[in-house]
């Protein structure tokens, strides 16, 4: 005759452990690496173990307080919540603008951290810290941009089991970066003018920020009045002329090309190649975009002899 109790046992410990699978799942999962979750599943049939603390049981978001930065080990310096516990970033958010992926089950495994009375770390940048609204209408604490989160499976202080968990999860550094990770190698700063090699336009010519540079065909080499002014001038900003330093940085482009032009509107020295003004677009986002090529007809980038790029 069967144990009552015993097979009512078996059944609790078996969807306990089902129910611990799924949340794993559904935020991202590593199996025998380094920093990964620990497979809590014993070897004995129908029996089941944690360190202390179960993760489908979650501590629930909670206050960072004032924040701390571990240092040492393989993670380097490590974010922590006022009670050591290491904070995490995940890669499926985003951080501009900030936005929070984590819910549901994912969040009991990974508990939010709420920005309310949060405080940076000695060291830390304070404008790093901000906050987003979540989808419960919470705030969630966030370091430059990203959303920060505990792991139920850190069951005490100085633990960093979700480091690397599904590829996704990783400890935040003091910067709002990945903690752990190589540091970026350092860029090495663009002249102030110089040229560069688009796939569809070819040789074009950029600022130090690295800005597509256009020309306006309805200016004239040598205007008394330039064509693209006021509401035009909310879209087009005429480049600022270069210094003297920075005429002798231009890359690429004869020094003998680069003539100022002081504008009649208040809008300073602007730059101008072979006599041609050249603006930057406001729709450029990014460096390198080439966003307003052929708008209107009439705007187009620019090569360095002053001729347009088409």
């Amino acid at each position: 005759m069967r144990n009552p109790r015993k097979t009512r046992s078996a059944t609790v410990t078996a969807a306990g452990t089902a129910t611990a699978l799924a949340l794993l799942s559904a935020c991202g999962s590593g199996q025998g690496e380094p920093g990964s979750v620990r497979s809590t599943v014993a070897s004995s049939p129908g029996t089941a173990e944690r360190d202390t603390a179960s993760p489908d049981a979650g501590s629930g978001p909670s206050a960072a307080g004032k924040l701390g930065v571990r240092t040492g080990g393989a993670l380097g310096k490590v974010v922590t919540d006022s009670e050591g516990r290491t904070l995490y970033r995940f890669d499926n958010d985003a951080a501009r603008p900030s936005n929070s992926t984590c819910d549901g089950g994912c969040a009991r495994m990974w508990p939010p951290v709420l920005a309310t009375g949060a405080r940076a770390a000695r060291g830390m940048d304070p404008s790093l810290l901000g906050e987003v609204t979540r989808a419960d209408g919470s705030q969630q604490l966030t370091l430059d941009g990203w959303p920060l989160y505990r792991f139920a499976e850190d069951t005490a202080p100085g633990r960093a089991k979700g480091q690397g968990v599904g590829g996704t999860w990783f400890a935040a550094a003091p910067d709002g970066t990945k903690a752990g990770a190589p540091a970026p190698a350092p860029v090495e700063p663009l002249p102030a003018l110089s040229t560069r090699d688009d796939a569809r336009l070819g040789e074009i010519v950029r600022d130090a920020e690295g800005r597509t540079l256009y020309r306006f065909t309805k200016d004239r080499a040598s205007p008394k009045k330039p064509a693209c002014a006021d509401s035009c001038l909310k879209k087009w900003k005429p480049a600022k002329m270069l210094a003297r330093a920075a005429l002798k940085n231009a890359k690429d482009i004869d020094p003998k090309l680069i003539i100022p032009y002081r504008r009649p509107d208040d809008g300073g020295v602007q730059l101008t190649i072979d006599g041609w003004p050249l603006y930057w677009f406001t729709g450029d986002l990014n460096p390198g975009d080439t966003n307003g090529q052929g708008v209107g007809g009439t705007w187009f980038a620019i090569r360095k002899t002053g001729n347009l790029a088409k």
